[in-house]
């Protein structure tokens, strides 16, 4: 009977010290994680959202003789065949892109507070930051995957009107926008309500386009809209900048699936 005792206190012996051993070996891996891991994961962080910001790069102040112009060539998928070529120069970027430019570059903020030298000390800590970064880079997915609604008098008193050289006729609006990589450019053709048409006049609500016969009113005067037309083409570095956003929203999601399954 002595001897059973003694022998299962042996085994028991044997599996806590199995088990420190285990231990200590995942205490070990952790840490290497926290020091070596996660900075090699950060830095390349740093590396694709440095090229996914040198896509958004906008010119110098006082360059604007040396500004970079872009060529577009829209198209229409519909049997209209209506083409169009727009001409991107200087500041001549869609707020989507400048938000999702920001966006990036405040997720590089981020990765950059912390440098080589900076040690992290839990799991939690690091989560912390992926979590922030993550949520910037999904502001600047979601930038150039959803497109902002606009109403018509928002439209027609939007900085686009005054973009277009020669300037745009007065029965004519514009937008254009981003969704996905593509580049969109819709054409509203307009008419004047006359008082005596305008007992059924009801203004059109928000949207990302308006269709035939939406009507508004714009410095007293009321329209209806009599025509849309709407062209776009893809840009091919907007594509590329969407798989960096991918790309790096894995990497976050990755890393901080390690931290969890490591410090359990």
């Amino acid at each position: 009977m002595l001897g059973t005792e003694r022998s299962t206190l042996s085994e028991l012996a044997k599996m806590t010290a199995a088990s420190q051993a285990e231990r200590t070996v995942l205490e070990e891996e952790f840490n290497w994680l926290l020091k070596e891991e996660v900075h090699a994961v950060l830095k390349q962080l740093q590396d694709i959202l440095k090229e996914a910001s040198r896509r958004f790069s906008m010119p110098s102040p006082g360059l604007e003789g040396q500004l970079k112009q872009e060529n577009f060539i829209l198209g229409s998928s519909t049997m209209d065949q209506v083409k169009g070529v727009l001409t991107l120069q200087g500041e001549a970027l869609t707020q989507a892109i400048q938000d999702a430019r920001n966006h990036v570059n405040q997720a590089l903020q981020l990765l950059s507070s912390r440098d080589e030298s900076y040690h992290f000390k839990t799991g939690a800590e690091v989560n912390k930051l992926m979590d922030a970064v993550m949520l910037q880079l999904t502001r600047a997915r979601n930038r150039l995957t959803t497109p902002a609604s606009m109403t018509l008098p928002e439209l027609a008193a939007s900085g686009l009107m005054k973009m277009f050289t020669p300037p745009m006729p007065g029965d004519v609006m514009v937008n254009f926008y981003i969704n996905l990589s593509k580049l969109c450019l819709t054409v509203y053709q307009l008419h004047v309500l006359q008082p005596n048409t305008t007992k059924n006049f009801k203004s059109a609500g928000s949207s990302v386009l308006h269709n035939p016969g939406a009507m508004f009113e714009y410095n007293n005067t009321k329209f209806e809209v009599s025509h849309v037309h709407k062209v776009e083409c893809v840009v091919p570095w907007l594509n590329d900048t969407l798989v960096f956003f991918t790309i790096s929203l894995q990497l976050c999601q990755q890393l901080k699936d390690k931290c969890v399954l490591r410090q359990r």
